[in-house]
């Protein structure tokens, strides 16, 4: 039979050419600007201090002593845009006369070796435009600031909340900063920060609307307080920064892809009801090894913490009750462990009867070691440690003849979260 041959020029034609120019191409420096991804929760109250609060993940909220807040995932979204989520800000506590260096901004931070191509600091230097959507019943002016950490430079520019309680497109074009290369590592280089309100010392100056050193006072320049009412509430999505002196469309990139670059800076992991953590392997009869592999290598070395471990040499399931039995072989114990954070190389140990835990981080695996104690009167006793994983031991006579028995099997958790803390 002949062949016939495909015609290829017509294949197409009924895509629109807009369609092809606007696939992925990550051409959006903001990671998780849909805020579609929370990690951490979805709901955090009672925040009135700190700079690491994130609502969802890539967007952290610092507080200086400006009002008390919600910071929430939430489903209110400009309609008919493709938005699921939003980042809600629902003030609870206000604050109508800020003291001189009270703040509040959300932020998010860039490393700079992803922003090489904008050419910073050269007379090549690359405009940028900033595009989000914007909603609060709190109408009037705010200011979206660029930062560039490396020079501690800043350009400031104001946009306006017309409508209350009115989803509203905002864009924002800054020039090229022909000052201040940019480091090419995984550092803190670059911020994209959304003031919501400051005191004096932050809006007393002229605002600085080209690139230039940071002043303090230029910074919030005609800013409304935004925590002056618990009435006040700020939502926002849909947040793209891009190279160029115009705004396209928004950059959709598929669940799995946004999760991945979101895991690079925090992940979590076995969340679910007695969620498979880790396995070990019996080295010896005192010793066990195992470990956790990173799905996606961490921008740094992460603090490593967990939550309602449950460690055992066994687990089964009655699907007659529905319930599941830890170690149910006579003279083995279950434990439960909750490691407080350490930096590598050091001992943390949170007493919870006979366990000690130490974690050592690494960027792409955790290691567990335990330490098991008796007590006699006020006296700990150290008796022996072991690497990763864990090990149970068996009890004959009195406690100074405890003996190590088997390695556990598997690391368990009714809500376990071992995670490495975002940047």
């Amino acid at each position: 039979m002949a062949l016939s041959r495909i015609d290829t020029t017509n294949m197409i034609e009924d895509v629109p050419q807009s369609k092809l120019d606007n696939n992925v191409n990550f051409r959006n420096i903001i990671i998780n600007g849909g805020m579609d991804l929370a990690q951490r929760g979805t709901s955090f109250s009672s925040i009135s201090s700190g700079s690491a609060n994130f609502g969802v993940d890539r967007f952290n909220v610092e507080v200086s002593s400006l009002g008390t807040w919600t910071i929430s995932q939430d489903t209110d979204v400009p309609t008919g845009q493709g938005f699921a989520k939003s980042l809600k800000l629902d003030c609870t506590t206000a604050d109508a006369s800020p003291s001189a260096d009270d703040l509040i901004v959300l932020t998010q931070s860039i490393e700079g070796q992803n922003l090489q191509y904008l050419k910073k600091g050269t007379s090549n230097a690359e405009s940028l435009t900033a595009s989000f959507w914007v909603k609060s019943n709190k109408t009037g002016t705010y200011i979206a600031e660029l930062k560039d950490v490396d020079n501690n430079r800043t350009i400031n520019k104001s946009y306006t909340i017309n409508s209350s309680n009115t989803w509203e497109k905002k864009t924002i074009t800054y020039d090229g900063d022909t000052t201040g290369t940019l480091d090419n590592d995984n550092g803190n280089s670059f911020q994209l920060n959304f003031w919501l309100g400051g005191g004096s010392n932050w809006t007393s100056g002229t605002l600085q609307t080209s690139w230039g050193s940071s002043t303090q006072a230029n910074r919030q320049v005609g800013q409304v307080n935004l925590a002056d009412s618990t009435s006040n509430e700020w939502y926002i999505t849909g947040v793209q920064l891009e190279a160029g002196t115009t705004a396209s469309d928004f950059e959709f990139v598929p669940v799995d892809v946004n999760l991945r670059r979101c895991q690079r800076y925090y992940q979590q992991h076995g969340n679910e009801s007695y969620a498979g953590i880790t396995t070990s392997y019996q080295l010896s009869s005192t010793a066990s090894a195992g470990g956790f592999i990173y799905p996606v290598t961490m921008r740094a070395t992460p603090s490593v913490g967990s939550s309602n471990l449950i460690v055992t040499n066994r687990v089964s399931y009655d699907s007659t009750t529905g319930t599941y039995e830890y170690a149910p072989d006579e003279n083995k114990y279950t434990f439960y462990a909750t490691p407080s954070y350490g930096s590598p190389s050091e001992y943390t140990y949170n007493m919870l009867d006979q366990f000690g835990v130490r974690i050592k981080e690494y960027t792409n695996y955790a290691r567990i070691r335990m330490s098991a104690f008796y007590t006699v009167g006020q006296t700990f006793n150290y008796l022996a440690d072991w690497d990763s994983a864990v090990q149970d031991f068996s009890s004959t006579g009195d406690v100074s003849s405890k003996k190590f028995g088997r390695v556990f099997r598997m690391v368990l958790s009714t809500n376990p979260k071992r995670y490495g803390r975002d940047k």
